[in-house]
């Protein structure tokens, strides 16, 4: 974030935030016991299994909790 920058829905807030780093994992998980079966890399994935696009970092206001 390098541009100046304030909360959408508290208004007031322009210093405080919590950047929340998002990593995925990309797992194959048995339907009866919820167990992880299988764990994949962005270069395995199945056919059927599209791969995380999302955004990498999200902004939380640490003044209203809005992410």
């Amino acid at each position: 974030m390098s541009t100046p920058y304030r909360c959408p829905n508290c208004k007031t807030n322009r210093s405080r935030f919590n950047l929340i780093q998002q990593v995925a994992h990309s797992v194959k998980i048995d339907p009866q016991s919820g167990n992880v079966i299988q764990q994949y890399t962005q270069e395995d994935l199945e056919p059927f299994h599209m791969p995380y696009r999302g955004p990498e970092m999200k902004v939380q206001c640490a003044t209203c909790g809005l992410v």
